[in-house]
This record gives structure tokens, C-alpha cells and sequence, in this order.
């Protein structure tokens, strides 16, 4: 008895919540743009996306002391709690992760812990990438 109840109450519920037309005298729903009538003069192809070297194949230093280049996006947080490039490059996982691991001229003690100077890796270290475009001029000479 109570099956058939439950049962009938929710094949009311559906019967009573289908088939519902709209009005045919329903006024027509105008839409505009917040830039009024204006149209889009040009459209331009998106950008290449910029190619990062296979693992292994790292590039060369253009000059003396120059920091090593980060050979993937850079684009993980480094917060004051957090330093994300230490989830791969941290002594302890770098040979499993096949990562650098962070020299011993950026620590402070023998657990390899980071100096305060060397917390923010992108201040010195940067992706690199071969781009199909130029993104800023360089005017670097030797």
C-alpha cells in the first residue's frame, strides 16, 4: 500500500511538471550588446603557443653566471607558505621526478632548505621556449 502511494504521488509530480508549452503570443526577447552596434573591424588568428624542448634537451648559457633556464611553463605558485617547484625539485624527489636538483649555493642547511634569497626560483630563472614570434625585442650583445 504504501509502494503504490509513493508511486502515485511521484507519477503526479512528473505528469503535472510536463508538457508545459509556452505562450504563442509571447513577446520577443531582445538582446543587446553592452558595445551597442558596433562591429569587430578585424579578426586575427591566435598566437602559435610557444614550444618547450623535449626532457633532456636543455639550452645552452648565452654568458657567464647566467641562471639556467626552466625547460616547461612557469607557471606553478610560489606563495610565502608554498614553493611549488620544490614538489619536483627538492633533493629528496628530484632523481625520482628526473628533475635538476636545487644546488647547494640556494641552501642553508644539510635538509635542503631553501635560503630566503633563493625562495621566488622565477626571479632569476625563467621558461624557456622557441616562439614563433617575437614577444619583446632583445638588443643583448656580448
Amino acid at each position: 500500500m504504501k509502494k503504490t502511494l509513493i508511486l502515485a504521488v511521484m507519477l503526479f509530480a512528473v505528469s503535472g511538471c510536463s508538457g508545459q508549452n509556452s505562450s504563442e503570443n509571447a513577446a520577443p526577447v531582445n538582446v543587446k550588446s553592452l558595445a551597442g552596434d558596433t562591429t569587430v573591424p578585424i579578426t586575427q588568428p591566435a598566437t602559435e603557443l610557444a614550444l618547450y624542448p623535449q626532457k633532456g634537451h636543455a639550452l645552452a648559457r648565452n654568458y657567464a653566471q647566467q641562471p639556467p633556464l626552466i625547460p616547461h611553463k612557469a607557471d606553478y605558485p610560489i606563495t610565502l607558505k608554498r614553493n611549488t617547484c620544490l614538489s619536483c625539485h627538492a633533493w629528496g624527489k628530484a632523481e625520482r621526478m628526473h628533475a635538476t636538483a636545487i644546488p647547494k649555493s640556494h641552501v642553508i642547511d644539510d635538509n635542503g632548505t631553501l635560503n630566503g634569497r633563493n625562495y621566488s626560483c622565477n626571479q632569476c630563472h625563467v621558461p624557456q621556449a622557441s616562439n614563433k614570434q617575437a614577444i619583446v625585442g632583445n638588443s643583448f650583445s656580448q
